[in-house]
């Protein structure tokens, strides 16, 4: 216990570069603080003493904002940057070296009293307000966009955007971090992310044009340079 309290401790410095001394993150971080009351509370559940366990659930999520059930697992080097409006439902499962920024929900989709949230593999971002909903699984080092709904599961090494979140592969390959030092793998980079509407949209311009070509039609284009792009004057 005592090597996983040191780990979430690690995990804010490796991760957030506003962290600036021991002390401050020790008194001044609510995702630790929640994930602490999380873990007590998670101790007294895994004995059988549910009450107790979900009142200090309900403390930590009075004091912090971060609501995560004491049923839940979580694994270590978790981290919850800002943390503000976080929900983590009972049967989710988070791996090693998990990331979720605020406004965050793994929630259920059923009154199933099985398994009913999501499972997030080994170094998952997730971005600020998306939802994972249901008994789906994240795979490992995948990136969550910000604001995105996702209903299905992921492959490892996987970007997720939009409503409802669509997949898009970077290759297939890990990334790794910068610092060699670091003993997880955790893409921090979830800003620069794919805009797969983009993509399909300007798949199906291309195709009306090869379309009208090829019916001898023609229209004149006009191209906005700030955005690159292409617009049909109708």
């Amino acid at each position: 216990m005592l090597r996983t309290l040191r780990q979430d401790l690690q995990a804010v410095f490796d991760r957030d570069p506003a962290a600036r001394g021991w002390w401050e993150v020790l008194t001044s971080y609510p995702g630790l603080h929640a994930l602490w009351f999380y873990r007590a509370g998670h101790w007294l559940w895994r004995r059988g003493l549910y009450w107790p366990g979900r009142l200090t659930s309900h403390f930590g999520r009075w004091m912090t904002g971060i609501e995560i059930h004491p049923g839940a697992a979580i694994g270590p080097g978790f981290f919850i940057d800002h943390g503000m409006g976080v929900v983590i439902g009972e049967t989710a499962e988070i791996g090693a070296n998990v990331t979720l920024y605020h406004g965050v929900t793994l929630g259920g989709t059923s009154w199933n009293k099985g398994k009913r949230h999501p499972t997030l593999e080994d170094d998952v971002v997730v971005g600020a307000g998306a939802k994972v909903l249901g008994p789906i699984r994240i795979g490992a080092r995948t990136r969550v966009g910000a604001n995105a709904v996702v209903v299905k599961d992921v492959p490892p090494d996987s970007v997720v955007v939009g409503v409802p979140g669509r997949v898009t592969h970077r290759n297939g390959a890990r990334i790794l971090p910068a610092d060699q030092r670091q003993s997880h793998a955790v893409d921090l980079e979830h800003g620069r992310l794919p805009d797969v509407t983009d993509r399909a949209l300007r798949a199906l311009l291309s195709r009306v044009e090869e379309l009208e070509a090829r019916s001898g039609i023609t229209r004149p284009k006009v191209r906005e340079s700030s955005e690159e792009t292409w617009f049909y004057q109708i």
